[in-house]
């Protein structure tokens, strides 16, 4: 049983938000500038030039970022299988990434300022060490809605296919059952090795 999740629209929001954001500290940039500028010696020139570059890469960046960030959140999709994760993305060049169960260590829950403000969340895949990301992670499920049942049902499948405890020594005791088997597989080869002989 598999299950294919979109992020909410409102992922879609927060990057424009973060993208408002560097357009406002832009501006305040400009603005402390000009304030710096015209209080040592006015200059109207320097300032009107001040302003058209700090203008024209604030519309240069809506420009470039504005379709990407719609593109990428349109083509984002998450699908839960029963061996892995995968995570489906690009614009231009599409990309499958599969993260099986069997290597990851750990679902992390983050939640950023604009995250809070719009109530999604990211679900981050931590693996053992193969990560070849800045981040460490070697996956994100962002723009979540349901985060919490989301993370929830992940970090169970975890605990189930990972049942050892994070107390847990290394040098476990080998459970009856599994002696049982192993028994079993013993005497068989004695078995087979008799056969061999022959």
């Amino acid at each position: 049983m598999e299950n294919t999740i979109k992020p909410d629209k409102k992922y879609w929001t927060a990057q424009i938000l973060i993208l408002a954001t560097l357009s406002g500290l832009t501006l305040i940039s400009a603005g402390v500038l000009h304030f710096i500028i015209n209080y040592s010696s006015p200059d109207p020139e320097s300032t009107m030039v001040l302003w058209a570059i700090c203008c024209g890469a604030n519309l240069l960046m809506w420009v470039i970022s504005y379709p990407i960030i719609h593109l990428w959140t349109k083509n984002l999709t998450y699908i839960v299988r029963e061996d892995r994760v995968t995570i489906l993305s690009g614009i231009l060049t599409k990309k499958e990434q599969n993260i099986p169960y069997r290597s990851i260590t750990d679902f992390v829950l983050k939640r950023g300022p604009f995250d809070r403000y719009l109530g999604i969340g990211t679900i981050q895949i931590q693996t053992a060490g193969q990560s070849q990301t800045a981040t460490g992670y070697e996956g994100c499920l962002s723009g979540l809605l349901d985060y919490d049942g989301i993370h929830g049902d992940l970090r169970d499948k975890l605990k189930s296919l990972h049942p050892v405890s994070e107390s847990t020594t290394t040098s476990e005791p080998i459970n009856l059952s599994d002696e049982n088997v192993l028994t079993q597989i013993l005497e068989e080869l004695k078995k087979i090795r008799k056969n061999t002989e022959r």
